[in-house]
């Protein structure tokens, strides 16, 4: 226990110590001065600068960063420790950089945790797993096979299956013939609707999960983790409608003794829905139980407060008109944490998602401190929970320090340090940008002014190759959904997303520092920087497109 006491300290010195080689080195700044009339200080970010702080953010003594986590802290306090000593401005709660996020921590209470079937009572831990949705509930049961609705494929097990009222037995697995690869370039709720989504919009009252080989030999991790971790939701979010909330809703998954008992004298046994876990073709067809059949399921939980933090700095601008209007730019510190080992390694750094926007905002934050302020004020936000469904960046967008509509555009940075290695044929860096491309999402969706500005910006200074492939809400990946910048664009924000693409280490252990293409990344982190400077000494804000998509129209 001492030793975790003792550990945040030291690494803050050696932050400090880090950070100070840039202060006692003295000549960053000087690069700046050829393009200081044009774009204020952007050549004062360097290669030295981001790897010496990517080498601290993503170390594996920050331990994957997850949200929360003592590591995800303890970056929090290493950003606000030098953005006080740069002299910006905290924008938190209370005078300081860190704004709070409430979060509530729910464990299970083995002891008020049972399932009752058949007269027998079955004991939470040696008989089966539960989710940590608290509740009890009395019904029948029903079998589901796979339990996915697939439209374009007419595929739905539920096709004369009365659900409501009763748990259901899902066997997991994709149906056959259907790939995860299609699923990802469909439309959730359009092209496919997952189990529990249909069971909760119909009225079922939890899943009954069967276990595969894999869950199995994971059972005493899977216990030990909701008994002592559990799970975790932002404590303002809860109830929330797009939380997918639809009341109580439980989950079990029964061990192979307790599946016997469950589907005795069934329509299948308990060795071929066993067998079919994990898809194939051997599901068998959907049915209702015997009617008289009930379960009564009761989960109950401990429930902590606990919390987690955005990092918020503002550098003030200098024009008395305008220093109340302002340039947002963020980027997601958390990663995924600690996790299943690969190669042994089971640290999951997250040095290019999101280590690498993390420390060009820091690099950023610095050049503006350092440099001629802007006539627009300029924010930056770290946000964190990016990883667990854009916490960060939605909890800041419902509790700003400014209003909304003096945020003139918001620009996201997650995942720009990678390039595709020349010759690599992996079919997981396909989509990896070129050594001066760079992917921008959002400006043709939300706002071609903005995109005009940033083009105008890029063709006179560093002229990277801007790429606009995944600039569409309907595009396969989605990518336009899945980082902090939307919840921005759904707050009426104009925004760009500057990317370079997902590749074969993306939420894997061996997204090491040492596949970063550092001088690409200084390129983008410069093109990023002259941006917000333009748009700090620009007139009005970029204008809104017209026929924004639905997801985008302020309510």
């Amino acid at each position: 226990m001492r030793s975790k006491s003792l550990f945040a300290p030291i690494l803050l010195v050696l932050a400090l110590a880090i950070s100070s080689s840039f202060v006692l080195a003295g000549g960053l700044g000087s690069a700046g001065a050829a393009q200081g009339d044009r774009f204020g200080n952007a050549d004062y970010i360097t290669v030295d600068q981001l790897r010496d702080y990517l080498a601290f953010v993503a170390s594996d003594e920050m331990q994957g960063r997850d949200t929360p986590s003592p590591g995800l802290k303890i970056v929090a306090k290493f950003l606000a420790t030098n953005l006080s000593r740069w002299g910006l401005e905290p924008a938190g709660d209370d005078g300081t950089f860190i704004q709070n996020i409430e979060l509530n921590r729910s464990a299970i209470d083995p002891a008020g945790t049972s399932v009752q079937f058949g007269g027998r009572s079955f004991a939470y831990g040696e008989d089966f797993l539960a989710g940590t949705q608290a509740g009890s509930a009395t019904g029948g049961i029903a079998y589901a096979g796979h339990g996915w609705v697939i439209p374009p494929k007419e595929i739905n097990p539920y096709e004369g299956l009365d659900v409501e009222g009763k748990f259901v037995v899902v066997a997991g697995g994709l149906p056959p013939g259907v790939t995860f690869m299609e699923l990802r370039q469909g439309t959730r709720g359009v092209d496919f609707i997952m189990p529990q989504t249909y069971l909760q919009e119909h009225g079922a009252l939890g899943i009954i999960q069967i276990p595969d080989f894999r869950t199995l030999s994971r059972w005493e991790a899977s216990m030990e983790r909701s008994l002592e971790r559990g799970s975790v939701e932002v404590a303002a979010f809860t109830g929330d409608e797009e939380e997918g909330d639809a009341g109580t809703f439980l989950t079990i998954i029964p061990s192979l003794s307790m599946l016997e008992a469950l589907f005795r004298g069934e329509q299948m046994n308990a060795s071929r829905v066993f067998a079919a876990a994990g898809g194939g073709e051997n599901m068998g067809e959907p049915f209702e139980f015997d009617a008289d059949k009930t379960i009564t399921v009761e989960v109950a939980t401990d429930v902590e407060t606990t919390h987690t933090q955005n990092v918020v700095a503002i550098q003030r601008g200098s024009d008395p008109e305008l220093s109340d209007h302002y340039v947002a730019i963020g980027a997601h510190y958390d990663h995924v944490g600690v996790g299943t080992p690969v190669d042994g390694d089971a640290i999951y750094n997250g040095a290019d998602d999101d280590g690498s926007g993390t420390v060009a905002l820091l690099a950023m934050a610095e050049a503006f401190a350092k440099g001629p302020a802007p006539q627009r004020s300029i924010i930056f936000v770290w946000h964190a929970g990016e990883e667990k469904g854009l916490w960060g960046a939605r909890y800041f967008n419902e509790n700003l320090p400014v209003p909304a509509d003096n945020i003139v555009s918001q620009l996201n940075i997650d995942m720009i340090g990678r390039s595709k290695p020349e010759g690599d044929t992996h079919r997981a860096n396909a989509d990896l940008s070129g050594p001066n491309e760079v992917y921008l999402i959002g400006p043709k969706v939300m706002s071609d002014e903005l995109g005009e500005i940033a083009e105008s910006v890029n063709d006179s200074y560093l002229q990277l190759d801007f790429n606009y492939k995944y600039d569409a809400v309907d595009h396969p990946t989605r990518f336009f959904f899945r980082s902090d910048h939307v919840t921005y664009a759904q707050n009426g924000i104009p925004i760009i997303f500057f990317f370079t693409g997902t590749h074969e280490d993306y939420h894997r252990p061996s997204d090491e520092i040492e596949k970063i293409d550092f001088e690409k990344m200084e390129k983008i982190s410069r093109t990023i920087y002259a941006l917000a400077w333009a748009l700090a000494h620009g007139e009005g804000r970029p204008a809104i497109n017209e026929n924004l998509p639905p997801e985008l129209i302020q309510q």
